[in-house]
């Protein structure tokens, strides 16, 4: 699974990956070292394909009493989510990119466990595919909460050792392209969930800090 991850984003890096007509979130650019579940992360969606957006990481069913259930459903596993009912339709009408420059997953072995900092061997931007939804509380539907999960599948060679999970990477323009467009059937979408290239990520031990949610700084990216 992908359960932390973080957002430290130089801005002309961002525009230079994804053009410079991409628009800001109205808030703003954020950095956090420690995103978690239920916080905000940066999607860009195919219903906006030139916004950056800031949506709850979490996906709340349109049909959900309440946004609890946000917090268990962080990851959408790509094998069979076309059938599963809170993903069935969002995988086929609310795609999104959900942007980061790392994320975080705990490699077990003897003794404990150690996270890992994990990104892009190239340097570039980490683009994890995920999908999103939007959700009316009852006592203010003109005030819908969005929300997202990250997709996630089989490991590739790096990740192996580390976890048998990872998200579903979409490494280049034209697959990111893709993945937006409203009008690719639904067999062309799923083909695109596969597992990254061996060797396109690279990844180091960090603090155990990165554990407790409270902790957020940039120590959080040190090698230990």
């Amino acid at each position: 699974m992908c359960g932390r991850y973080s957002i430290v984003i130089d801005e002309k890096k961002l525009r230079e990956q994804f053009g410079r007509q991409l628009q800001l979130p109205v808030e703003g650019l954020p950095t956090n070292y420690n995103v978690a579940p239920t916080q905000k992360g940066l999607v860009i969606t195919g219903k906006e394909p030139d916004q950056l957006n800031l949506f709850r990481w979490g996906l709340v069913p349109f049909w959900a009493k309440d946004l609890k259930i946000g917090a268990r459903m962080i990851n959408a596993r790509s094998e069979g989510i076309e059938d599963k009912p809170s993903f069935r339709k969002p995988i086929r009408e609310r795609r999104c990119l959900v942007l980061a420059d790392s994320f975080y997953e705990w490699q077990r072995h003897e003794g404990g466990k150690t996270p890992m900092r994990i990104m892009p061997a190239d340097g570039s931007l980490l683009v994890m595919a995920g999908i999103w939804e939007s959700w009316r509380p009852k006592d203010d539907p003109e005030s819908p909460v969005h929300t997202f999960s990250i997709i996630t599948g089989a490991p590739n060679a790096e990740m192996s050792p580390v976890h048998n999970r990872m998200p579903m990477l979409l490494g280049n323009e034209q697959t990111q392209s893709n993945w937006l467009d409203p009008d690719l059937p639904l067999d062309d979408v799923l083909g695109l969930l596969k597992t990254p290239p061996d060797g396109s990520l690279e990844y180091y031990p960090v603090s155990a800090a990165v554990g407790n949610v409270r902790n957020n700084g940039p120590e959080l990216h040190e090698r230990v």
